[in-house]
C-alpha cells in the first residue's frame, strides 16, 4: 500500500496537519488519531476497525465520532474510501488534488494507488459525451498483485 513507513508516519502527520492549517482547518486530536491508525494499517481499514482501534483507549467511543472524522479526511483528501471494500486507505499526496485509480489484490489485500491522468481524463471525456455529469472519479480493480502472482508460480 502508498503509505509511509512508521518512522515516517509523524512527519506525515505533521505534513497533514500543515496543510489542515493553510486551508483553515482544524486537524483535531481525534481526526489525527483516526489518520495515524489508517496510516499504520497494512490494509485498508474499515469504520468498524477504527472505532475498536480507538475504544482500546476510549471505550465510550461512539460510531459517530469516528464518521464524522472519516468525513472530514475524505473532504481534505487525506484519505480515500474503497467504496467496494466499504474501507479506507491514506493519500500518499493529499496536497494535490487527484482521481485516484486503486488496484486491489484479492489474496494478500494490499491496495495500490495510480495516478493515471489519462484514465481520469478518458472516463471524463467519455461521461461528458453521453451527457453524464460526473461527481466522482474513482477507479477500483481487483486481481491479484505482482507478489501474490509470484508466490502461486513458486
Amino acid at each position: 500500500m502508498n503509505r509511509p513507513c512508521l518512522h515516517d508516519l509523524d512527519q506525515a502527520l505533521d505534513r497533514a496537519e500543515a496543510l489542515c492549517l493553510a486551508r483553515q482547518v482544524r486537524l483535531t486530536e481525534q481526526r489525527r488519531k483516526v489518520l495515524r491508525l489508517v496510516w499504520q494499517s497494512d490494509r485498508p481499514l474499515g469504520a468498524y476497525d477504527i472505532l475498536a482501534a480507538i475504544r482500546q483507549q476510549q471505550p465510550k467511543a461512539a460510531p459517530p465520532t469516528v464518521y464524522r472524522a472519516l468525513d472530514f479526511l475524505l473532504e481534505q483528501g487525506l484519505i480515500h474510501k474503497l467504496e467496494t471494500l466499504h474501507a479506507y486507505v491514506g493519500c500518499p499526496h493529499p496536497e494535490q488534488p487527484h482521481a485516484g485509480q486503486f488496484l486491489i489484490c484479492n489474496q494478500c489485500g494490499d491496495v495500490t494507488e495510480l495516478e493515471d491522468r489519462s484514465i481520469s481524463d478518458s472516463l471524463g471525456d467519455a461521461a461528458r459525451a453521453s451527457g453524464f455529469q460526473l461527481e466522482q472519479r474513482v477507479v477500483e480493480l481487483s486481481g491479484t498483485c505482482a507478489d501474490c502472482a509470484q508466490e502461486g508460480q513458486e
